[in-house]
């Protein structure tokens, strides 16, 4: 064996504190050979029994005959983030791993990992900046900035500012930043004019967190009213959000008088992905907010679990986290509603289930 080389996108295991945590899905471990081929295949014949744990894909396993012998393994994990508060909605920390009970569909699952650490962030800020936004646009910017300043300074943070138009705030070349002065110009470009594309903005701020190397991602959407200007439906951007492991958090900012607001979306991105909504009585209070949401991400609790259900049917998976601790009273998690399983072509299944 002339060369091994080995690349592993890493979960954190409790009895390896050097270790962290990847979002979703999955241990990435590639193995690159030159020589000793036909070891190699008896191993991926040995490795790939019909009791082997389900692939994310029906490419888990690549034979490359040529000077390079490649090899992929992928092990599936599901990753969960969780927020835990007490029955005065505070914030609760020092918890263990044995304090966490993860149900899918109602079934039981052992946790393999554990994390309750500080970690980066790559966070995108969706700003409403239509035109009923003129009158707060000041308070919206010094939120923000507020959420930056209590925040990781290690995370890494995108702009997206949406009317009928959505645009980047940072430029072409900057697709994060963990500078607050570039961020305090991306958020000061906003105009306040036009309609409200909500559904077209978060979006494309779902496919844009797809570029940040934090293994932890977070949307905070701040806006005065539904949507009346997208070209992507409120079911097209459900999906998207509940196949993405992003946690999302809303601010509704909504004045009686207006037609469009639709507080109910708002609650629904945040259940369905483990973020909460607000629902302030004034801009004034969206610091505050903003401050809170900085602290709910810095404490985290983290866990991943393999399925007991292997099968890879494209199906969703609902999941629950249950928590309890002597001595310290009601508990309650918060995370994401669920997950969407890969699937796999039937062909390629059955072909994998031959002895």
């Amino acid at each position: 064996m002339k060369e091994i080389v080995a690349s592993q996108t890493y979960l954190k295991r409790e009895t390896d504190p050097s270790s962290t945590m990847h979002s979703l899905i999955g241990i990435h471990v590639v193995l690159e050979f030159k020589y000793l081929v036909i070891c190699l295949i008896i191993f991926v014949v040995t490795i790939f029994q019909p009791d082997t744990a389900w692939s994310q894909d029906s490419n888990s396993s690549q034979v490359d005959f040529s000077s390079d012998f490649t090899l992929r393994v992928k092990t599936n994990l599901v990753i969960l983030n969780a927020t835990v508060v007490d029955h005065h909605n505070a914030l609760v920390a020092g918890l263990d791993k044995a304090d966490f009970h993860v149900y899918e569909d109602h079934v039981l699952q052992p946790i393999k990992y554990f994390s309750h650490e500080d970690l980066p962030v790559a966070v995108g800020l969706v700003i409403d900046n239509s035109g009923s936004m003129g009158s707060k646009r000041a308070d919206v910017i010094a939120a923000a900035l507020s959420f930056a300043r209590s925040s990781n300074p290690e995370d890494q943070m995108f702009v997206i500012n949406f009317n009928e138009h959505i645009s980047y705030g940072l430029p072409a070349n900057i697709p994060f930043t963990d500078r607050k002065d570039q961020l305090q110009l991306a958020l000061a470009a906003i105009k306040t004019i036009g309609e409200t594309a909500l559904y077209d903005a978060i979006a494309l701020a779902i496919d844009h967190l797809k570029q940040g190397k934090c293994d932890k991602k977070v949307l905070i959407v701040i806006s005065d009213g539904g949507d009346n200007a997208s070209k992507h439906s409120l079911a097209q951007v459900m999906e998207m959000a509940k196949k993405s492991d992003a946690i999302m958090y809303a601010i509704g900012i909504f004045d009686e008088q207006d037609g469009d607001q639709n507080p109910g979306v708002l609650k629904r991105f945040a259940r369905e992905t483990g973020g909460e909504a607000f629902f302030p009585e004034s801009s004034k209070e969206i610091a505050s907010i903003c401050e809170g949401i900085a602290r709910d991400i810095r404490n985290l609790y983290t866990l991943a679990y393999v399925p007991t259900i292997s099968k890879l049917d494209g199906g969703y998976r609902s999941v629950e986290v249950r928590v309890s601790s002597h001595g310290r009273g009601r508990l309650s998690a918060r995370t994401r509603a669920g997950y969407f399983v890969p699937s796999i072509p039937p062909a390629i299944e059955k072909n994998a289930g031959r002895p």
